[in-house]
């Protein structure tokens, strides 16, 4: 089957240490940088969970000016991004991550199981190592594609848009972190606020998602304000169950598969 023939295809180019894209990432960097070690050691800090300009900075062990250039120069290679909420401007709450879906991959799963790489054990624990990981490692690739549907190829929007992103922070009620996978909106040229939200939520799960979801799409949308409009959406890659498509029958939110993404 696919996951048998994916399974396969990694094993001999990934994680073989003879395998053409095993030493790729070094490869490039080495190609295109002068220090390698540094760059590889942010891009690792980043694939380790640092995100901010601080704690990247921090665990690679370089002041913050020295730091800074080198991801400038990530960012222009296109390996790296920076991202700020939806509807905010660049500032404290900007976060770095990998960009290049390659590295991304690369830097998630071989540094950690480089010694059953170097064993030649690595097909014995591929599923346990990697494969059950990768539903995890899917939530994010799923997002940017929900994304990426929403801002050019759906059709029928219930608002034109020109700026599709993630919100995190504080939701002012409740006093607790929060995060929105998709906030949809126009942006128009010197505008300050924008009154009408595509708010949407992505799940790379292989259960169906319950009205509970839509419940908490409802209350996170809250911190944009009163007088706002909002149209949810809700993506799945495991379905949905019969009450939340009765609440998308009523018209109070749009329900996404993956087949209708790609059809």
């Amino acid at each position: 089957g696919i996951k048998d023939s994916l399974k396969s295809a990694l094993l001999s180019s990934v994680f073989d240490r003879s395998g053409y894209l095993f030493e790729e990432p070094e490869n490039l960097l080495k190609q295109e940088l002068r220090e390698p070690a540094v760059y590889n050691s942010i891009i690792t800090s980043i694939a380790e969970g640092a995100s901010k300009m601080n704690d990247i900075c921090t665990k690679v062990g370089i002041d913050s000016g020295a730091c800074a250039k080198y991801i400038r120069t990530l960012l222009e290679l296109g390996i790296l991004k920076k991202e700020t909420p939806a509807t905010e401007k660049p500032g404290k709450k900007t976060i770095y991550r990998i960009e290049d879906n390659f590295f991304r991959f690369w830097y998630r799963f071989v540094p950690q199981n480089m010694a059953a790489i170097n064993s030649g054990r690595i097909s014995r624990s591929f599923d346990r190592l990697i494969q059950n990981e990768m539903h995890d490692y899917m939530g994010l690739v799923f997002e940017k594609m929900c994304q990426d549907y929403l801002l050019y190829y759906a059709e029928d929007l219930p608002i034109e848009l020109n700026s599709v992103g993630q919100w995190w922070g504080t939701d002012k009620v409740s006093k607790k972190q929060i995060q929105i996978d998709i906030v949809g909106t126009l942006i128009a040229a010197g505008s300050s606020q924008n009154k009408e939200f595509i708010i949407g939520s992505c799940k790379f799960r292989n259960q169906k998602i319950g009205a509970d979801e839509y419940e908490l799409l409802r209350s996170y949308a809250a911190v944009f304000g009163k007088g706002t409009r909002y149209y949810y959406y809700i993506f799945s890659l495991g379905g949905f169950t019969d009450a939340l498509k009765e609440l998308a029958e009523k018209g109070e939110v749009r329900l996404i598969s993956l087949d209708e993404m790609y059809r």
